[in-house]
């Protein structure tokens, strides 16, 4: 009898776990692969996590997992194909060739003004059936943009007045914002973000091509003695997406739980960035350093040289791939403009 009574109790424990295991099962959790650590760059995310959860009574978990602990950055998009994790941020000019009609964005010259206008670029370009078949062969669905400011150029002694004056500069400026700067002139540098105090200091580089938390982080700004508050040459694309499959796979309410946490998320992201600018513009005048604002004429000297050759090359290279790049590019300039 004691035996039973045993064998009964182990059932009954058994039984229990496999209820219990079947409630939690019933909860749904998705991982998101992240890199580095909680930032102004990755704020849209938590705010996500957090709406997700008080939309859904905690029924919906997303997991955040940074420094690289499910994927390497570059590899991202890769572990969204294969379905090793659910939702992931990445830059789209770590691979280009696999989001080829996301780089319509970091064309050089485009004009943003700010990040609420990037934002309506971003999703204007994601709504649109072209760039969501490019996404889709890698399983993945577009769901919000990280944007990030223009990479303007501060720096040290005589402050560009025209296009001229950026002949012969030396710039700290990689990839798209390097290629364009080149084109007017300027000489890009390799230097790391680390080094790049020491080295506008020194005056190995005339000027850093940052975003305004970079130069704060970097204390670039306690360096120079100029910055380009409006020159804009360009910036990257870094979408956080999901993968289809997982959505789908979704109830409708929880489907509808994260729809409805994109806005306030992206907007969270905004109001985050808004308090580095806070700091950003007072530190400016606290350094001494002299803002530069171009004219419109300008501005459009720059697109000329810098921007539309390029925009031009990169709409014949990405038509031959048989992508409508001039649409996307026109859809992106309306966007700006408003239109």
């Amino acid at each position: 009898m004691k035996n039973l009574k045993v064998a009964t109790a182990a059932l009954a424990a058994t039984m229990g776990s496999a209820f219990v295991g079947e409630a939690l099962a019933a909860d749904v959790t998705w991982n998101v692969s992240l890199w580095g650590k909680r930032r102004a760059f990755t704020e849209h995310v938590e705010k996500l996590s957090e709406e997700v959860a008080a939309r859904t009574n905690g029924k919906f978990e997303i997991k955040l997992h940074y420094g690289g602990a499910l994927s390497k950055s570059r590899e991202n998009l890769d572990g969204i194909s294969i379905g090793a994790f659910e939702m992931a941020q990445f830059c789209a000019s770590y691979h280009a060739d696999k989001n080829p009609t996301l780089t319509t964005t970091d064309l050089p010259f485009l004009g943003v003004p700010d990040l609420e206008t990037q934002v309506k670029v971003d999703f204007a370009l994601y709504n649109h059936p072209a760039v969501q078949k490019d996404l889709g062969r890698w399983n993945a669905k577009l769901l919000m943009p990280s944007p990030m400011p223009q990479y303007n150029l501060l720096g040290k002694g005589d402050a560009p007045a025209k296009l001229a004056d950026f002949e012969g500069m030396r710039v700290r400026a990689l990839g798209g914002v390097g290629n364009a700067m080149k084109t007017i002139g300027a000489v890009p540098t390799t230097v790391t973000a680390s080094e790049a105090y020491q080295a506008i200091d020194s005056g190995t580089v005339q000027a850093v091509a940052f975003a305004p938390h970079a130069h704060l982080a970097f204390k670039t700004i306690e360096a120079g003695s100029w910055w380009t508050n409006n020159l804009n040459p360009g910036t990257v694309s870094c979408p956080v997406v999901v993968s289809t499959d997982a959505y789908d796979m979704l109830s409708p309410e929880f489907q509808k739980a994260l729809d409805e946490s994109v806005a306030p998320a992206v907007q969270h992201y905004l109001d985050t960035y808004a308090k580095v600018y806070d700091k950003f513009y007072p530190a400016l005048e606290a350094n001494g350093v002299k803002q530069i604002s171009f004219s419109e004429e300008e501005l459009e000297g720059f697109k000329a040289v810098a921007g539309k050759p390029i925009w031009d090359k990169w709409v014949e290279d990405m038509s031959a791939k048989g992508l409508p790049a001039a649409e996307l590019l026109t859809l992106v300039q309306n966007t700006i403009a408003g239109k």
